[in-house]
């Protein structure tokens, strides 16, 4: 196949521009809403959420524009795609990389770069020479191993256990034991088997809870999973103060039921 066919196979089903603007904009509403409905699945929603409503008002503003005597045309939508998803992309790498907060800003976004490059690429593709048709071709093919990492790192095998302990503690000091987004919730999600050392922490804040709000059963099951992970021995003195100070505030009797921290 010749490098300059590429072009009439990619864009030869939408030529018409004004169709391309919608379906570019549907995109643009697609990422924005599941953005906004997958951040609910998160530790600390508001990085995707308020990302999400972002994208949706950009997206808004640009569809009202599509009325205008001079309404934005495919190439400038394509930058605009290109420039949400490049910021999107550098934002969602430092949450899975360093604060470990979200995992889905971006892979999402990077769907809205991969659209944007490619197509800008495409609708140039004829005004390049041969070698220059290349370097874009391979250039495409890095953009999809880096999409496809994103995807795989983020949407797949992304977890956040680190994040959701920390959630679990933000519920404790807002007095949420229990419900969707409580610390019982949290702290069920806040163990992993690729961070051990996270597990003792959930445990015991498990037990804890479990214990002030008199289930039993819950309690002992709880207490197995941190003896068999090291016991009370693993977790920082500091973090077993803090979860036990911030129940008592909730149920002031409940350091009746727990151990001696000596005998532990």
């Amino acid at each position: 196949m010749k490098a300059n066919a590429l072009p009439s196979a990619i864009v030869g089903p939408f030529s018409d521009d004004a169709t391309l603007v919608w379906l570019l904009l549907g995109l643009l509403g697609l990422i924005g809403v599941l953005l906004v409905r997958l951040s609910r699945q998160q530790p600390f929603p508001e990085p995707s959420y308020r990302y999400g409503l972002t994208i949706l008002t950009i997206g808004a503003l640009l569809a009202m524009g599509t009325a205008a005597p001079r309404p934005l045309g495919v190439d400038g939508l394509l930058a605009v795609l290109c420039v949400l998803g490049a910021f999107g992309v550098l934002a969602g790498l430092t949450h899975i990389v360093r604060t470990r907060r979200d995992v889905i800003v971006a892979p999402l976004s990077g769907f809205l770069l991969c659209v944007g490059i490619g197509g800008l690429m495409a609708r140039t593709w004829s005004t390049l020479t041969a070698v220059e048709q290349w370097v874009d071709f391979f250039a495409l093919v890095l953009l999809g191993v880096g999409q496809t990492y994103l995807v795989f790192r983020g949407l797949l095998i992304g977890k956040l256990p680190l994040a959701w302990s920390q959630a679990g503690m933000v519920a404790l000091q807002r007095g949420a034991l229990s419900g969707e987004r409580g610390a019982i919730a949290c702290f069920e999600r806040g163990w992993a088997t690729d961070e051990p050392h996270l597990n003792p922490m959930a445990y015991l804040a498990l037990h804890r809870i479990h214990t002030a709000l008199g289930n039993v059963d819950e309690a002992n099951a709880w207490q197995a999973s941190l003896s068999s992970s090291g016991g009370e021995a693993a977790v920082a003195e500091a973090w077993i103060e803090a979860v036990e100070e911030a129940i008592l505030r909730v149920v002031p009797d409940a350091g009746e039921r727990w151990p001696n921290h000596e005998e532990a």
